[in-house]
């Protein structure tokens, strides 16, 4: 049904301008135009950017916002809060924003403790920023060495040495073929057995690339951190629970954007801004019109544009996806 679609989807990228106007040392956000277009239906609003990082999204969306409009940032990273809370500094003391410390996978338990219960949008880009791959010490890249770490929020939680060192080989092999979608996952597996104990990403890296032809070292250690990332952060499972809050706290005629960058994440979102449900199935009423909580505005991700790319490389497998909160009832996972 064209009729109903946003013509946010017909732009299909960010238009013209400076692709990196939010970007800073810490962080590029992707696709700044768009979401901020797609996202706000009332300026006055209250908006949740769920992923704060370094606070371009935020800076973005409190651009385009009227001066009693505010954006609450949420983040599990403590690094990615004080970047974003020293860059905003005069918002914050506008009162047109503020932060919350914790996972958007808890979002509704943290906007109730924060006395909210309805908002105006929610924006979940899914990407690791640019600090936290840059960041040896951080261990999510196997670009430099650094400690076999790749949790996002340092206070608890299971590192990647626990994972490699201590999954059996059935554990890894599941880990790498479903959360990598990687083809090799067996032979990765063995050669991660054999080069036990490993510490660093350095040691990681070459245990993997002993498993594979040069040719394909790049994107089978791109596949197998990934996955790695997945497991420790639980990030699929947050995701959906996010999903759910979101449906839960949005007021009708609010919206959800969400940026993926694997097709584990982007699966997730179409589906549930399709049905309504993470499972994919459209539920029909007696006529056969489907129900669902959502008027999905993006049938077709929207990517990119080339001059994007070209300034910000990491942008390029970045899909946004976004939803209209729409009267009706709520359907199970």
């Amino acid at each position: 049904m064209t009729g109903d679609r946003d013509d946010t989807e017909n732009e299909a990228r960010d238009s013209p301008g400076d692709p990196l106007r939010y970007a800073t040392a810490y962080h590029a956000p992707v696709l700044c135009k768009t979401v901020v277009k797609g996202l706000v239906t009332d300026r006055a609003g209250l908006y949740v950017d769920g992923t704060l990082g370094g606070g371009g999204h935020s800076a973005a969306l409190l651009d385009a916002l009227a001066p009693e409009g505010k954006v609450i940032g949420i983040d599990q990273d403590a690094e990615a809060l004080a970047a974003a809370e020293a860059r905003l500094a005069g918002e914050m003391e506008r009162g047109r924003f503020s932060t919350l410390h914790g996972n958007f996978g808890d979002l509704q338990r943290l906007l109730e403790k924060a006395g909210l219960d309805v908002i105006d949008g929610l924006l979940l880009d899914l990407g690791l920023s640019s600090h936290q791959l840059d960041v040896a010490e951080r261990g999510f890249s196997f670009m430099a060495e650094g400690p076999l770490d790749m949790r996002m929020d340092a206070r608890g939680g299971v590192s990647a040495e626990a994972i490699v060192n201590q999954w059996s080989e059935h554990e890894l092999r599941q880990l790498f073929y479903e959360y990598g979608e990687e083809p090799r996952a067996a032979k990765i597996t063995r050669a991660l057995l054999a080069a036990r104990p490993i510490e660093t990403t350095a040691a990681l890296a070459d245990a993997i690339r002993s498993a594979v032809p040069t040719r394909d070292e790049v994107k089978t250690l791109s596949r197998s951190f990934q996955a790695l990332r997945i497991a420790v952060n639980a990030e699929l499972e947050r995701l959906e629970q996010a999903l759910h809050a979101g449906l839960a706290v949005l007021r009708p005629g609010g919206r959800m954007a969400v940026i993926s960058y694997h097709s584990l994440e982007d699966r997730r979102v179409k589906r549930f801004f399709r049905y309504g449900n993470l499972r994919g199935e459209p539920v029909r009423d007696f006529y056969g019109n489907l129900i669902t909580p959502w008027r999905d505005l993006t049938r077709k991700p929207i990517a990119p544009g080339e001059d994007e790319i070209a300034a910000n490389p990491r942008a390029r497998s970045a899909r946004l996806r976004l939803a209209e909160r729409v009267e009706g009832p709520e359907r199970d996972s």
